[in-house]
């Protein structure tokens, strides 16, 4: 059993919005064991969702559709699956009342319009939305030597695909009898080849879990992908590949999932009841506003300077060394480029001060100047990391 995923918008082959839809539902087929082979982008154009329909039917068990069912004259699912299955579009009484009363409660008359989102190709079936206009559509379609094809068309809205996806549509899908689970790991202050370097055999292609890589503005996270016959054999997997990978890559590991180097860092500090300072000048604050977005850092970041001379800079370490101390100060200096070739490369001189102790270093990066602005304030938070791990910073 496979399946496929295909988005409906014109403002998804634009590019004017990003598809997290179709993202999300591959998650959720995978957890099912549920492979997905294909994703499909398609525009608002009726000839073209009729083709894509045809063919992912033709090579798909499963497929999911998103958008393309609110009323408006160029939402063309309905349509195009009717068209699919060579049947005549049908009033479904219950679904126009569903659609009525909705607006009936906000006190505001339906448009007309509106009364094409109760049509269903005849012998399909619909799924309810208990919280929007557009009923999604259940449907069945024959195929000559295999099992039928079973389509699912939601609502492009996330939070109503998602509700209509766990509530009517997850039930009536039966997976391959396996189970997936997924993990991640994230380092810091290593590349992607010497990553792979490190881990060996356990990146190798059939290695049971998988371990992928991928790098973000520096952040090297490691995907875990176990599949087996029961959640806990997955658990297991995971739990052996996750010691590890550990156990090679040392301190380069900084968090699990979703976690961001602040986040560590913050948790630590608070942990431990003590506070600390920024000071910046090339990041322009970049630095601050991470910290920032962490909710607890309020109980130990006591707010930081963006300063743009060397007066200030000094003027603003100052403050956090002397007038108001706290434990730790991050100081991100100006940066300054010259060429190396044919390229430019930028140094930025970085200080951590710790109660009498002052640690400095000069940050060296070519390329974009954006990315490598990131970079260093990652970077210095990294640094603290690993002297708050430790105690010490690495040689």
């Amino acid at each position: 059993m496979n399946a496929e995923i295909i988005a409906i918008g014109t403002e998804l082959t634009s590019g004017a919005k990003l598809d997290t839809n179709t993202q999300w539902l591959s998650e959720q087929l995978s957890d099912l064991g549920i492979p997905v082979q294909f994703h499909t982008t398609v525009a608002d154009d009726l000839d073209a969702n009729v083709e894509v329909l045809k063919i992912a039917a033709g090579r798909a068990d499963i497929v999911l559709i998103t958008g393309g069912l609110g009323p408006t004259r160029d939402d063309l699912t309905r349509e195009a699956m009717a068209a699919l299955a060579e049947a005549e579009l049908e009033l479904d009484e219950p679904s126009l009342a569903h659609i009525e009363s909705f607006f009936h409660e906000r006190g505001i008359p339906m448009p007309e319009r509106n009364r094409v989102q109760a049509m269903f190709p005849r012998g399909s079936e619909p799924l309810p939305n208990p919280i929007g206009t557009a009923p999604g559509i259940w449907q069945q379609l024959p195929r000559d030597g295999k099992p039928a094809c079973r389509l699912a068309a939601f609502p492009g809205v996330p939070s109503e695909m998602k509700r209509m996806f766990f509530e009517q549509v997850r039930p009536k899908l039966t997976g391959n009898g396996r189970v997936i689970r997924r993990f991640r790991i994230n380092c810091f202050g290593i590349g992607e080849s010497a990553t792979e370097e490190l881990l060996g055999e356990l990146t190798a292609r059939g290695h049971d879990p998988e371990i992928g890589i991928t790098a973000h503005e520096a952040t090297i996270t490691l995907r875990i992908i176990a599949v087996s016959d029961s959640v806990e054999d997955c658990r297991r997997k995971i739990d052996e590949a996750s010691a590890d990978i550990r156990a090679r890559l040392g301190d380069y590991v900084f968090g699990i999932e979703d976690e961001e180097l602040e986040e560590v860092v913050v948790r630590e500090l608070n942990a431990r009841r003590e506070t600390f300072a920024t000071v910046e000048w090339a990041t322009a604050g970049g630095l601050a506003q991470r910290i920032a977005s962490i909710p607890d850092a309020v109980r130990c970041y006591r707010g930081g300077g963006v300063v743009t001379t060397e007066e200030d800079y000094l003027d603003a370490i100052e403050h956090f060394t002397s007038t108001k101390p706290v434990d730790y100060l991050l100081c991100i200096g100006a940066e300054f480029f010259e060429q190396e070739g044919e390229r430019p490369v930028s140094s930025i001189p970085i200080e951590i001060h710790e109660r009498t102790e002052t640690t400095a270093a000069t940050l060296r990066w070519s390329g974009n100047p954006a990315i490598t602005r990131g970079r260093t304030a990652k970077t210095v938070l990294n640094q603290l990391r690993l002297l708050l791990k430790n105690g010490k910073l690495p040689s």
